[in-house]
């Protein structure tokens, strides 16, 4: 039998992220970017083996675009696609795996993006747009949160009103589920212990960043709550903030909910403390010529990040090893070294030769002997969206 071939599709508000990934190649046969969609600015971009290509899309929505990046994928498939694989960010309680695109899933999605109204609505037009051009082809939704679900009351409930809980749904249900599944077992993979009795704290570091607990293969604890907001300090993200920090806003500013929220999410983290950039590699370069509002972002970043890994501690019965992956996690050697200063209680060390090696994809152990593992893990959550993808064709067969 052939092997098979899944259509990622990441969708956002103004762009498509997709990947066409083979169960039996490490490689991507096709990935690309359509952004800007909706303004005279929309492009794709993609890349099939080592060729880079550009094409203008000239105000075209999702759907347009979708009609211009498909023929590209069934050219690279050989016309042989056997499901698209959606992620959607918040499934909320209801789904604990991947489910299978029918109307039904489609309307709890959309029930759900009043705890992700930046995230599950561009989902939605990707689904829709999707589904419209392949109507005879399975199509699945992995969520960001299934992973999740596996974490007792006591990590996700609030210490709110029991009828906000059981009327309106708050709680935690935490994110990157896809990406802590998969460099969890990888880790496991790597050091040839079994999914089912392995320890994991796992730190997922990019622009939006998340840890978690993995225990057995289950997430028994994370960062990130009823929003993407909760939690470390981010690109753009505040992370954890004083609850009554909106009263205040709203008191001595005049600030509205809407323009609070903007700031919490689009104007703070490492862009707010820095008054520089998002991106962890501007602030470190910055950082090293003197700028001092770059270092305070690094430094605050790391220790927040240590807090949060030390915390989840408490959901471990053992550690057999602390994983960085991400944007940053697999790339700042420096993010590393200053966030493991911090957790000297766990007697964390460094190879440092080997922490410095670990950048640009390449995966390791970067602890110094004889001391807890570290580990590099560059995540693929295309692939373990596929995988679930298959998976539940498997199940269904």
């Amino acid at each position: 039998m052939s092997s098979r071939n899944v259509l990622v599709i990441n969708c956002g508000s103004s762009s498509i992220k997709f990947a066409l990934v083979n169960e039996d190649n490490d490689e991507f046969l096709i990935q690309g970017l359509a952004e800007r969609l909706g303004s005279s600015e929309a492009v794709l971009n993609w890349q099939l083996g080592d060729e880079k290509h550009v094409a203008q899309l000239h105000g075209a929505d999702h759907k347009a675009a979708f009609e211009r990046l498909l023929p590209l994928v069934q050219k690279a498939s050989h016309g042989k696609l056997t499901s698209i694989g959606h992620r959607v960010v918040h499934g909320g309680a209801h789904f604990t795996a991947a489910s299978a695109l029918n109307r039904e899933v489609i309307d709890v999605i959309r029930s759900a993006a009043v705890l992700a109204p930046l995230h599950n609505p561009a989902g939605l037009i990707g689904i829709e747009a999707a589904m419209t051009l392949y109507p005879d082809l399975t199509q699945v939704a992995v969520f960001d949160t299934a992973f999740h679900q596996t974490m007792p009351a006591h990590a996700y409930r609030y210490a709110v009103p029991e009828h906000l809980y059981t009327d309106h749904h708050v709680r935690r249900y935490g994110f990157h589920g896809t990406s802590h599944m998969f460099v969890s077992r990888r880790a496991a993979a790597m050091t040839g212990l079994p999914v089912e009795d392995s320890s994991w704290l796992v730190a997922h570091l990019g622009n939006g960043c998340s840890t978690c607990a993995v225990v057995n293969g289950e997430s028994l604890d994370t960062s990130m709550g009823l929003t993407p907001l909760e939690g470390l300090v981010m690109g753009t993200r505040s992370g954890d903030v004083d609850p009554s920090l909106h009263n205040y806003l709203s008191r001595t500013l005049g600030w509205d909910i809407q323009r609070i929220e903007s700031v919490l999410t689009k104007e703070s983290g490492l862009l707010g403390l820095s008054g520089l950039s998002n991106d962890m590699r501007t602030l470190i370069e910055a950082s090293q010529k003197g700028d001092e509002r770059a270092t305070l972002a690094i430094e605050v970043f790391c220790y927040r990040l240590a807090k949060s890994l030390a915390g989840m501690a408490c959901a471990l019965p053992k550690l057999d090893g602390l994983i960085f992956t991400g944007g940053i996690g697999e790339n700042a050697s420096l993010v590393r070294s200053k966030t493991l200063e911090h957790m000297r209680l766990f007697n964390f060390k460094l190879d440092e030769e080997a922490n410095l090696k670990c950048t640009r994809g390449v995966a390791g152990n970067i602890s110094a002997e004889n001391h807890p593992r570290v580990l590099v893990i560059p995540t693929n959550e295309e692939r373990q969206i596929a995988v679930e993808t298959l998976a539940l064709i498997d199940a269904k067969a």
